[in-house]
């Protein structure tokens, strides 16, 4: 899958490196969540200062989201994205320390950078482009056909022009479409933001209805879920 929302008057893409990760956790149920009043207060300044730790390094964290409810494996996701890989895993192992989330199980986690997207040299993604984060985000990952890197080039940038053409109808969407090639199990991983769920929900239907579709051979899982406060972090771990 392509990146529905391309900005076609981006700043040129070429020398620009930025690396993203998103971890998704869940919780465990032999080590339950249970804090009273003044406890509360204690984990969430934790969490904030490790958070202002890593942002002093570079780091720039996206977003914490989340995604209880919706699968059944899964409560938090991070968002993390900075120039340096090896800083970004050191991020996460400096938030992963805290009172909160150390009691947590990994569920998933990718490591995306970005590259130029297919035929469209001048994209960046929206969290390089100085963009606010929206209220609610999708991440998933794609692996295309084995067929489609041996396509004709122009048939591939047909098909690609579709694809676009039906996302763009869809123009509050923040896509961040990253490359993810020997990085973990995926050739792509896309995240998409809106302030409005079910845009993401409409997006993805109607992008199903395009000859791209026909060269993805795998796009799970999905994790989807509301941006929140650190202190709203408490409740979803409760």
């Amino acid at each position: 899958m392509t990146d529905p929302t391309v900005d076609q008057t981006a700043t040129p893409a070429e020398e620009v490196i930025g690396y993203t990760l998103w971890a998704v956790l869940r919780r465990n149920p032999e080590r339950p969540t249970a804090l009273d009043g003044h406890d509360v207060a204690n984990a969430v300044g934790q969490l904030d200062d490790a958070i202002a730790i890593v942002e002093a390094e570079g780091v720039v964290v996206r977003g914490i989201y989340d995604v209880s409810g919706l699968r059944a494996d899964a409560d938090l996701m991070f968002w993390l994205h900075g120039p340096v890989p090896e800083t970004l895993q050191w991020a996460l192992r400096e938030l992963r320390r805290t009172g909160l989330v150390e009691p947590l199980l990994p569920t998933w986690n990718a490591l995306g950078v970005h590259r130029d997207a297919e035929f469209s040299s001048n994209h960046l993604p929206a969290f390089m482009r100085g963009k606010e984060p929206a209220a609610w985000l999708t991440v998933y990952p794609f692996v295309r056909s084995y067929e489609w890197y041996l396509l004709p080039e122009e048939e591939r940038r047909a098909m690609l022009g579709e694809h676009g053409r039906k996302g763009s109808q869809f123009s509050s969407v923040l896509a961040n479409t990253v490359a993810s090639f020997a990085l973990g199990d995926y050739e792509w991983i896309l995240a998409l933001e809106d302030d409005e769920l079910l845009n993401l929900v409409d997006l993805m239907r109607d992008l199903r209805q395009t000859d791209a579709r026909r060269h993805v051979r795998e796009e799970v899982p999905f994790f989807t879920g509301r941006r929140i406060t650190t202190a709203e972090v408490v409740e979803v771990l409760q």
